[in-house]
């Protein structure tokens, strides 16, 4: 299929085979041929100015014209070419800096240069991909931010890892990424079913899908009360196929009673009239015979997979609902677009003592919510409210400083760690703290202080 990808299309065909890191050039036709290392010549960077007071910037330095270019190109001139002509018929290129020699070549080579690096998916590109293009879909969830809830989060291979996200699966991979294939996920979802786009750009292979679990936020509630149960399954799917067939089978024998029933006083008056019209009838009943079968059997197909697929879902779903009966996960991720509150209320009790566990949220006072509801319940340990600060910096030679721009925000983390919550003494400790008054000798004073 056609990628489109920053203004420029091409097929993906030729790059199959090929190693990551591979550089192509997109030839005519969308085709991409590997690139061939070609030393750059440095012959018009030599002459340079000493600096950039005296240049203008009006539009008309550049001698070639929008059309002029574009007549280059349907002559099939190669990028490195126009680029070269581009430098020739520029004015004041010859007056600028080495560096803005070096910035207006590396600017309109991005542009004319039709060059493509494929590279091996990693939770850094991927994140900075989405952050920088599309960061609604992950909750302005910034790349660093991800590095500090992996790490807080303790996640390695072996793990039992509970992920409750909305930032497109992005996170549920970085996880995946983490533990390598090794140990289990379970990936708790609202709605439908969980939402795994990001996921997928990963290229795991098919190992690492084997031990993700997934699990309806709306049955959390029934499961921790006990009350948790699905639809009764089927003891076998074929077993209920064969029994939906014998009751098709009974239905389609009544009806072709019923129909012969009343075919037959329509035979003896088709007997009376003309034998053509006759043949005409019997064809047409044929043709509705074979109709009929036809679709009978699309719909017991339907309905066998249909069977199957439910019986899968339902399997599926015991086998979360085992896991998590458990309580015995060895850490919980939270970062969605609902309020964290009820989240990790509800999802810290599936969790064993002495786990971390890590909160992010786009904005800090719902978190400052979940971070006064933790410290009132107990249960928990080295509760930290945090904001990673990014600053971005170009490095080149003779040239590195702090870039210009740099992110306001990238979210906030709420981390602690789980301990073994005795409800008996924490209940009777806090009524103790209730009774409990201020000493009279502090009365005192502070009666006796003047007004």
């Amino acid at each position: 299929r056609k990628i489109i990808f920053e203004k420029q299309w091409f097929y993906l065909d030729n790059a199959i085979g090929h190693i990551y890191g591979t550089t192509f050039e997109v030839t005519s036709g969308g085709n991409l041929q590997p690139k061939q290392e070609v030393e750059e010549t440095t012959t018009e960077t030599k002459e340079a100015g000493t600096d950039n007071r005296n240049i203008v910037d009006d539009g008309k330095s550049q001698k070639l014209t929008h059309d002029d270019i574009k007549a280059l190109k349907d002559k099939g001139i190669k990028g490195q070419e126009i680029v070269q002509q581009l430098i020739e018929n520029s004015t004041t290129f010859r007056d600028k800096t080495e560096f803005a020699q070096d910035k207006y070549i590396k600017k309109k080579k991005k542009k004319y240069e039709a060059v493509i690096t494929i590279v091996k998916p990693s939770t850094r590109i991927l994140s900075t991909m989405y952050y920088a293009r599309e960061p609604g879909k992950i909750n302005h969830l910034r790349y660093d931010t991800l590095a500090q809830m992996l790490t807080l989060g303790n996640i390695h291979a072996g793990n039992k890892m509970i992920v409750m996200e909305t930032c497109s699966g992005l996170v549920l991979g970085a996880v995946m990424e983490r533990m390598g294939g090794y140990g289990s996920i379970i990936q708790m979802y609202p709605g439908g079913g969980p939402v795994r786009a990001a996921t997928s750009c990963f290229g795991f292979p098919k190992p690492f899908f084997d031990n993700l679990h997934e699990f309806p936020l709306s049955k959390v509630q029934s499961l921790l009360s006990g009350t948790f149960t699905t639809e009764t399954l089927p003891a076998d799917p074929e077993d209920n196929a064969l029994v939906e067939e014998e009751s098709n089978g009974l239905t389609e024998e009544k009806q072709t009673s019923l129909q012969e029933t009343e075919e037959e006083p329509t035979a003896e008056a088709a007997l009376e009239s003309n034998p053509t019209e006759e043949q005409d009838a019997m064809d047409i009943s044929a043709e509705d015979a074979e109709f009929k079968e036809n679709k009978e059997k699309e719909n017991k197909e339907n309905v066998r997979e249909k069977h199957i697929k439910q019986w899968e879902r339902r399997k599926k779903l015991l086998e979360a609902a085992a896991l998590l009966r458990e309580k015995n996960a060895d850490g919980l991720i939270v970062a969605s677009k609902f309020h964290p509150t009820p989240l990790l209320l509800s999802l810290l009790e599936f969790v064993a003592p002495s786990r971390p566990f890590v909160v992010y949220c786009q904005y800090k006072e719902p978190l400052l919510e979940c971070y006064t509801k933790l410290r009132e319940r107990g249960g928990v340990i080295n509760l930290k409210l945090s904001e990673t600060w990014l600053r971005n910096y170009q490095v080149l030679p003779d040239r590195s400083h702090p870039k210009l721009t740099m992110s306001g925000g990238g979210g906030y983390l709420l981390s602690g760690i789980t301990v073994i919550l005795d409800k008996g003494k924490s209940d009777s400790s806090n009524s103790e703290a209730l009774k409990m008054e201020e000493p009279s000798s502090k009365r005192c004073r502070l009666q006796d202080l003047p007004c």
